[in-house]
């Protein structure tokens, strides 16, 4: 059945997947080309709507083409997905070959396994748009649905999956004007309006040709106007606070010997402090805000940094009573946050948060581990991968979002990959937190292009809330984003360094803050309805036919 799927679908379909899923490797970094975004899936959807040969031809000698089968759709949709999971997410090769302890075969093998599984969310669209196409060859119904079920399959890819790497919208992040809906719909928001226009695209293609032209007017028109807001200057985010973030270049696979430990913690106690001393500040403080440092933050951090060693701690703390100024840190946490009595038996990747008097206050407890990094799924079907974990530890999840307290600010910590996920960036702010902070360990991705689309997501999750955003990572990139997602300071990568920061406090709250992801959920209901509907309408038609 499959060898007959695959016999009857022509070359022209598997031109236009190809071509769909190189597209949308180009509109995430290191590439970067956001204006593909408006045409990048026209391609995969024209592959579903003219995928096989009707038997005779059109007036002007063309072959006639009509919608692919529901298993076709599937597999030409599944075929786009694998594609681009190997052209963005290629970084998961060296990731497990370098410190996962793989062989380049298996590492090679774990990537693929990895966009076969991954590729099915592409899969799914194709196949659902395949059930969604009339009788005959009306493609209006499948056009019409595309968007919602395209966010859907993001949200189940974020939901179920747990690895909403490189949502849609994120493509124009730097789009200012267009990214101000993601306050009221998230980042869904914005895939929604580029699938309407990539719809529009591909529709133009399928209805009769003396159509043809005005619609594909009117989608080059459409993604003009909305590709503008890019050259809006949204006005200057205020900021009035300034935080000093390490960047602190730790090597990924050192040889942690006591004396080069010991040095190393020296090293960046010794920078943060003459950091804050200076009030290195670069520019006005009106442009900045005050030239006083007010926090410090360390990020996730390869060192071996226990919360409970006492050479760790004590140098963090005679940091933070040296420059007065709370301290946010990278650290592995021993047993769980607010239950240090009890014995040690469960290991955290957390963030501690000490006191200008050098008191360990508080701690954040990642809550949403890395599969194959933090932590082994499925053990007995993955040993395989285990070296991986070997490397960086087996980590217990933690169980609250809520922001620490940090004298008058509130702030809402999360850690590495976190930042990927909307909804639960955004549980931070909706509890209170005032700027958000993300911490990580970026030297995992090395020099691909992983660094950089990790950024922008994480800019994503600042426009979202309407809050500053304080990145500070291992290698880079560590900055300063405002709540429109811009970069305002940033220190160069793959050094050791500190950033002075600008950042404000805010309690705003934007409408996705307070509703979280209602507009994926719409389309996925609304995805469901079409779906039921289109059953049940072939339902009605074989029982008449029947009768």
């Amino acid at each position: 059945m499959l060898f007959f799927s695959l016999r009857h679908i022509h070359p022209s379909a598997w031109l236009l997947v190809v071509l769909s899923s190189l597209l949308q490797v180009l509109i995430f970094p290191l590439p970067g080309l956001y204006l593909l975004s408006w045409i990048a899936l026209a391609p995969l959807m024209l592959a579903l709507l003219r995928a096989r040969p009707a038997g005779e031809l059109e007036v002007d000698g063309d072959v006639n083409l009509q919608a692919a089968t529901p298993g076709q759709a599937f597999l030409l949709a599944y075929v786009c997905g694998i594609l681009w999971y190997g052209g963005t997410c290629y970084w998961i090769y060296d990731t497990m070959r370098q410190y996962g302890g793989l062989s380049a075969p298996a590492a090679a093998l774990a990537l693929f396994l990895f966009c076969l599984y991954l590729g099915l969310y592409h899969g799914l669209f194709g196949l659902v748009l395949g059930w969604l196409v009339g009788p005959g060859r009306d493609n209006r119904r499948a056009l019409v649905a595309a968007p919602f079920l395209w966010v859907g399959v993001e949200l189940a890819r974020t939901r179920v999956t747990g690895f909403p790497w490189n949502l849609l919208g994120t493509a124009q992040v730097d789009n200012v004007s267009l990214c101000r809906i993601a306050t009221w719909t998230g980042v869904y928001g914005i895939s929604f309006e580029i699938m309407l226009v990539n719809v529009a695209v591909a529709a133009s293609f399928v209805v009769p040709r003396k159509k043809r032209t005005t619609l594909l007017v009117a989608a080059v028109a459409a993604a003009a106007v909305l590709q503008a807001g890019r050259l809006v200057e949204a006005p200057a985010a205020g900021a009035n606070h300034t935080a000093l973030l390490m960047q602190q270049n730790v090597p990924v696979s050192a040889n942690w010997t006591r004396d080069y430990f010991e040095s190393t913690l020296h090293e960046l106690t010794e920078m943060s402090e003459k950091a804050a001393a200076s009030n290195a500040v670069v520019g006005s403080p009106e442009e900045t805000g005050s030239n006083k440092i007010d926090l410090i933050v360390w990020p996730e951090s390869p060192a071996p940094f226990y919360a409970n060693d006492p050479i760790f701690r004590d140098a963090v703390s005679g940091m933070a009573r040296q420059t007065g100024v709370w301290t946010v840190t990278g650290s592995i946490g021993i047993a769980p946050a607010g239950q240090s009595g009890r014995a040690p038996s469960q290991v955290f990747n957390s963030a501690a948060l000490v006191d200008p008097a050098g008191e360990w206050t508080a701690r954040y407890d990642k809550v949403h581990l890395v599969p194959f990094g933090e932590y082994l799924p499925f053990p007995k079907l993955f040993a395989f991968a285990g070296g991986l974990t070997k490397e960086v530890g087996e980590f217990t999840a933690g169980a609250s979002r809520a922001p620490l307290q940090a004298g008058g600010a509130r702030l809402g910590v999360f850690i590495c990959y976190e930042s990927i996920f909307p909804d639960e960036v955004r549980q931070f702010a909706d509890r209170g937190a005032q700027v958000l902070v993300n911490i990580s360990n970026d030297g995992w991705y090395g020099d691909s292009g992983a660094y950089a689309q990790h950024l922008n997501q994480t800019r994503m999750r600042a426009i979202e809330n309407d809050r500053w955003l304080l990145s500070a990572t291992n290698t880079g990139v560590t900055a300063a984003i405002d709540p429109y997602g811009r970069v305002v300071a940033r220190a160069p990568r793959k050094e050791r360094t500190t950033l002075a920061a600008p950042y404000a406090l805010t309690s705003v709250t934007t409408f996705y803050t307070r509703h979280g992801d209602w507009l994926a959920y719409l389309c996925a209901i609304i995805s469901i309805a079409a779906l039921v509907e289109r059953f049940a309408f072939r339902g009605a038609l074989h029982n008449l036919s029947g009768s």
